[in-house]
């Protein structure tokens, strides 16, 4: 697992740098990965600047063809893919494997959508038309996460929108997509898609440059906050999809045994590095006790191991910063909380946290007014319904939410109160293409997925002229 390369201009090169990219289950080198310089950014760019007008011209027809060969790929080296997958970012294989053919049906179903002409007035005066047009370069900065299903929220609909693009993976998580650009490179035309990698230091260099247009960036809200600063420069279109400290809503009608798998799937899937993971869950004084039973009980059943051997639930944290960040979550969970699961890092190597239920905490600690980002769980009191939804929604962020009850009425009208992009009933984390998703507040700007992610990636123009003869 050591040849990998950027890809500029239709062609795999070597980075003017290397840097090593680490397995986060053993914290031993994987690979080494190539590094690009601020010149190898900017060849990029100017081969994505080059290719674009071809490609906007391509018929949209052809451009859907070639994503759809693009998703075909994915599947045909899906058990790959997965492999550098689990291998770099330690989620278990299975959970890899779902993540690459996820960003397969991500690709296929982008790929279908359509950008029609929309007459606006049709009258003996004027004729009036909305079209969508192509922006030019895209960059899009991809987080660690889930690097491969977050590049297939953004590719699919930029590339069949007509613009071309030039894809910035994670410096730790670099090695799947740098394996899939090499297996796509020659689906698509020189130049129209483009990767380089850093080492967090090119991430500035992209939102600024004057040749890109657009910046679709998912990652952190104070990483957002810089990207739109940097992009305002140039005033680029930009999509943020940012943090999350998202609620959950457990109503006093619940049954604890029948919603705790749910509620746990919801907070712990990917160790909890999810954006929209379950990061705050308030919880009907009347089942709060039993419910917190039922995800201890979850929580010390749960297999904690290198994402590799079979029978792995959680894997460990991707990174050692998150690590010992995460730590420090620990630490408050102690001092201002009653850790009734978990609570250690786990004495062995790799950046493993043993999955962390915690009760009797508040607001005003760390870990329940800020994102955690990882397999620690804050239970909170409430008796008031209205007062329980005052604060969940007394937070700076708005990205997802849910709330459990068997009432599904009562469920929806505390749902339509929550300040929040996406809220689930009964379920959390449930995704799909077709779907709208972005988030309130400081968690986003923009959308995706579905149509009105596609029209992101677009230029709306209006001809308005009198009606043909």
């Amino acid at each position: 697992m050591s040849d990998y390369n950027l890809l500029i201009d239709g062609k795999m090169v070597p980075g003017d740098q290397t840097m090593p990219v680490l397995n986060p289950a053993t914290e031993e080198v994987l690979a080494q990965c190539p590094r690009a310089s601020k010149a190898q950014l900017d060849a990029a760019v100017a081969a994505a600047k080059a290719a674009f007008p071809a490609w906007a011209a391509t018929p949209m027809a052809e451009r859907r063809k070639l994503v759809n060969k693009m998703a075909d790929v994915i599947e045909a080296n899906s058990g790959e893919l997965a492999h550098i997958l689990t291998s770099e970012q330690g989620k278990p294989l299975g959970d890899a494997t779902g993540e690459v053919l996820g960003m397969a049906a991500f690709f296929r179903y982008l790929s279908s959508l359509e950008l029609p002409m929309k007459v606006i007035e049709d009258s003996g005066d004027r004729k009036v038309e909305a079209y969508r047009r192509p922006l030019g370069v895209v960059g899009a900065i991809i987080p660690w996460n889930y690097p491969l299903l977050i590049l297939s929220f953004k590719l699919p609909s930029a590339l069949l929108a007509g613009n071309t693009l030039v894809v910035k993976p994670a410096p730790t998580t670099p090695l799947a997509t740098l394996r899939f650009a090499e297996l796509i490179k020659d689906v698509l035309p020189k130049g129209v898609l483009n990767f380089i990698t850093d080492a967090n230091d090119l991430g500035g260099e992209m939102t600024k440059h004057p040749d890109i247009r657009k910046i679709s960036f998912t990652g952190s809200s104070a990483t957002g906050q810089k990207v739109m600063a940097s992009a305002a420069q140039t005033l680029k279109r930009i999509t943020l999809e940012l943090g999350g400290n998202d609620a959950g809503i457990v109503l006093d009608d619940v049954d604890p045994k029948k919603v705790a798998p749910g509620i746990f799937e919801g907070a712990f899937q990917n160790s909890g590095q999810v954006c929209l993971a379950i990061k705050r869950l308030y919880v009907h004084e009347s089942v709060y006790d039993e419910l917190c039973n039922e995800l201890v009980a979850i929580a010390k059943s749960t297999v904690v191991d290198d994402g590799a051997k079979q029978g792995t639930k959680l894997g460990p944290l991707q990174n050692k910063m998150q690590y010992e960040k995460v730590k420090t979550f620990l630490e408050d969970a102690r001092k201002n909380g009653k850790v009734v699961a978990g609570g250690s890092a786990m004495d062995r190597p790799g950046y493993f946290i043993e999955p962390t239920i915690v009760r009797d905490i508040q607001e005003g600690s760390k870990l329940v007014d800020e994102e955690q980002f990882g397999p620690v769980l804050p239970l909170i009191k409430y008796s008031d319904k209205n007062d329980a939804i005052r604060r969940a929604n007394a937070t700076t962020y708005g990205l997802g939410a849910s709330v459990w009850s068997s009432d599904i009425k009562r469920a929806h009208e505390v749902a339509t109160q929550l300040e929040s992009g996406t809220v689930w009933i009964n379920k959390h984390l449930d995704m799909a293409p077709h779907i709208p998703f972005g988030g309130a507040k400081q968690s986003g700007i923009g959308t995706e997925f579905a149509e009105e992610g596609l029209a992101e990636f677009t230029q709306l123009q209006i001809i308005n002229g009198p009606p043909a003869a």
